[in-house]
């Protein structure tokens, strides 16, 4: 009787409990139903918005029923948002994770895609499918370019956008002091590190093959991981081997280290500048991305000035018995360092581009950082209480993903999965820049970059060449000549500079503590004389004879006694270090860093005629026009025989041609789409770096032989970009695509 009273209630409590759950289920299928009506009413909205003012609809913010809001309708949207996921919720909850932070939903973009758990068919269906995707993400792109940039107005330029010029403009600040380092620390660096002449030219070399590297991969990581990502790793690693470089001994590990410092840096501009202009409207992109180019003229006037202030200075030196030393020129490399670790640190505070968020359909945190601008920007222009009356977003459909192959996985798989699948997809963003709607500009593109490089970088470095081969003739017109004379029981205790002495004859003589530089003894007979505590440079004795002679402590090796017959002669204690010549006047140094500082501010006037002319006459004209003048100014090199004659036409054709650069930079970043726009930029600017080598390397190659044919491939190469530039497609006034 009691079993049977306790089965009974137990009964009745589970009859009851499965009574709540179907109560439940048919309430949560009720609210369902609610939210998918509300949904398909905002739809046909939305449709019917789209088919009223298709022509006109992004124009006017205050009529654009889909993307915009009044306060009201705010209101309503923030208390009523739905999403697809939120944290702790079953899968079939509709409740909308922007919700909390008053994100309104996205747009669209996130359809089921080809391949994808949406799709339906294989085989032949699967390929249809695809390509409908394609032509789907590529309308989604034009209407999202459309919106964003009346966003952007909407935004307003002000202190959000000036925060990111002065933070980019470090890293541009970086690229620029990266590439004078190593010619600045050569004339102390080669005799700690023993360099030959060629090694010294690869040094100098190997910084543009690094930046080549780095240009080609973090132009086209960051299409895929994001600019600021992809900026942020490539300033890191600047700055570690920067940092390293400055510390290392061998020729073979600074090398290396300054070949991955090139790495880092390289992608500065490409990164930076498709970065910037994705946060400026239309009227103002060609003016701010020329004057950003400013700071690459201010990396160079700082490298100049630290050079300048730092590497003479012997007493900042010091070192540790003879294995390592730690001289003024490597404190110089370490300074050089600093503009990349600002960037980093400043850059930390900065956010993503919305425009890269929203081509790979991340609507919440796109809205959020344009939210942030656009408050940025009002608080400082006095309006905080205008409202960011954005409500929608586009958001571009996704054609593929990063691979995620679950947690079962090994770790070592996963990674490897993804980066094979990162890899296939940048092979593809390549390509893409040569399928038949790019691939006439691409082409165009490319041997612009290429002629212009190929000139500039090889007259840059060939003028500092040239000035010293003039300082070199100069010189040698100095030298004294001295013949059979006849020195007995003398002391030289003094410097023996720029003398030719030729069938001399030298008896019981004394030279001590000297320095002997440019010095040549030919034919001549020292006999009985003492040489101690002498260090030499472009010293030689040719066809020489020494009987009896001690050398003691002195450099004076076997390599400078040219066919001499040492008769019961005698070397002790010979002075080490390498085997080389090296200048240790430091006013060679100084006329090197006085050249690259004048030459570099020089850059400054062309810089801002550049600047306010780029949108009013628009960047073909600015191109091809700079180019021709600049064309024309390598004709007057021809004249420049002298060294201030030099240094003035150096400053001269730096002034002219950096109003081409600036508009090829801006032309660069208009023309391409932007889930291609850092790959395209990257790949441009590597081509730039290898058009550098064989500039510098062939124009090097004349130097002291004759001045016509450097200027005249100069002057070819950029009449020949010039008139590739004309047939271009202008890109002022037109929307960022």
């Amino acid at each position: 009787m009691e079993d049977g009273y306790q089965n009974r209630t137990a009964f009745i409590k589970g009859a009851k409990d499965i009574a709540k759950e179907v109560k439940r289920h048919a309430a949560k299928k009720v609210g369902r139903s609610v939210d998918r009506m509300s949904d398909e009413y905002s739809k046909r909205s939305y449709s019917r918005f789209e088919e009223d003012d298709d022509d006109d609809y992004p124009m006017q913010g205050s009529q654009d029923g889909g993307y915009y809001r009044g306060d009201s309708q705010a209101a309503n949207d923030d208390e009523g948002g739905h999403s697809d996921s939120t944290e702790g919720h079953d899968e079939d909850d509709e409740i909308y994770e922007g919700e909390y932070q008053g994100i309104p939903r996205a747009d669209s973009g996130k359809g089921s895609l080809a391949g994808g758990p949406g799709s339906v068919g294989a085989g032949a269906q699967q390929f249809r499918d695809i390509s409908v995707s394609e032509a789907e993400r590529r309308k989604d792109q034009e209407e999202l370019a459309q919106q964003y940039e009346t966003i952007l107005q909407e935004c307003g330029h002000g202190k959000f956008q000036w925060s990111l010029y002065f933070v980019l403009g470090l890293a541009l600040m970086a690229d620029g002091v990266e590439i004078f380092v190593v010619g600045f620390v050569l004339p102390s660096a080669e005799k700690d590190m023993c360099l030959s002449e060629p090694n010294k030219s690869m040094l100098g070399l190997i910084v543009y093959f690094g930046m080549m590297v780095g240009a080609f991969l973090w132009g086209a990581l960051a299409d895929r991981i994001g600019r600021r990502q992809s900026l942020l790793i490539s300033l890191s690693i600047n700055s570690i081997f920067s940092f390293f470089s400055s510390f290392v001994q061998g020729y073979s590990t600074f090398l290396f280290c300054r070949l991955l410092s090139g790495v880092g840096i390289g992608g500065s501009i490409p990164i930076v500048f498709s970065y910037y202009s994705e946060f400026l409207s239309q009227e103002k992109r060609g003016e701010h991305l020329s004057w950003l180019c400013m700071f690459w003229m201010i990396g160079g006037i700082y490298a100049s000035a630290m050079a300048w202030a730092i590497i003479p200075h012997y007493g900042w030196s010091f070192q540790m018995g003879s294995a390592y030393q730690f001289h003024s020129w490597r404190v110089f490399v370490l300074v050089c360092a600093f503009p990349s670790v600002a960037a980093i640190a400043a850059l930390n505070a900065m956010p993503e581009s919305p425009r890269f968020y929203l081509e790979n359909g991340k609507h919440d945190e796109g809205w959020m950082v344009l939210k942030q601008v656009h408050d940025t920007n009002m608080r400082a222009k006095g309006y905080p209480e205008r409202v960011f009356s954005v409500t929608t977003i586009k958001t571009v459909k996704q054609m593929d993903e990063l691979v995620d192959v679950g947690t079962d996985t090994p770790a070592w798989q996963r990674y490897r999965l993804k980066i094979m699948s990162l890899s296939q997809q940048i092979r593809n963003n390549i390509l893409a820049c040569f399928r038949p709607e790019y691939k006439r500009t691409t082409f165009m593109l490319m041997a612009v970059w290429f002629s212009m490089s190929f000139s500039y970088y090889g007259l840059t470095v060939w003028f500092p060449d040239m000035i010293k081969y003039i300082q070199k003739q100069e010189y040698e017109s100095r030298t004294k000549t001295f013949t059979k004379e006849r020195v007995e029981h003398v002391t030289f205790n003094f410097t023996l500079e720029n003398q030719v002495h030729r069938q001399g004859y030298y008896f019981n003589d004394k030279f001590l503590n000297l320095k002997m530089k440019s010095m040549v003894f030919e034919d001549s007979v020292f006999e009985e004389c003492y040489f101690e505590d002498i260090t030499s440079t472009h010293t030689f004795f040719r066809n020489c004879t020494f009987i009896a002679s001690l050398f003691y402590n002195t450099d004076l090796f076997k390599y400078r006694l040219v066919n001499c017959k040492l008769v019961n002669s005698t070397f002790l204690h010979n002075k080490e270090g390498c085997m080389l010549d090296f200048s240790d006047d430091f006013n060679n140094a100084y006329m090197i860093y006085f050249v690259n500082f004048l030459g570099t501010l020089a850059v400054l006037p062309g810089n801002i005629v550049s600047a306010l002319l780029m949108d009013k006459i628009g960047r073909l004209r600015m191109l091809a026009g700079s180019s021709v003048i600049s064309c024309v100014s390598c004709f007057f090199l021809m004249f420049g025989n002298t060294e201030s004659g030099m240094i003035a036409l150096l400053c001269l054709f730096g002034g002219i041609s950096i109003a081409s650069w600036n508009a090829l930079d801006v032309i660069t970043v208009e023309l391409y789409p932007s889930d291609k726009r850092t790959t395209a930029f990257g790949f441009l600017n590597a081509l730039c770096k290898l058009a550098a080598v064989l500039g510098i390397s062939i124009f090097q190659s004349f130097v002291g032989i004759t001045k016509a044919v450097p200027i005249l491939f100069a002057a070819g190469a950029l009449a020949a970009g010039s008139f590739l530039a004309t047939k271009l497609p202008e890109t002022r006034g037109q929307v960022l695509q």
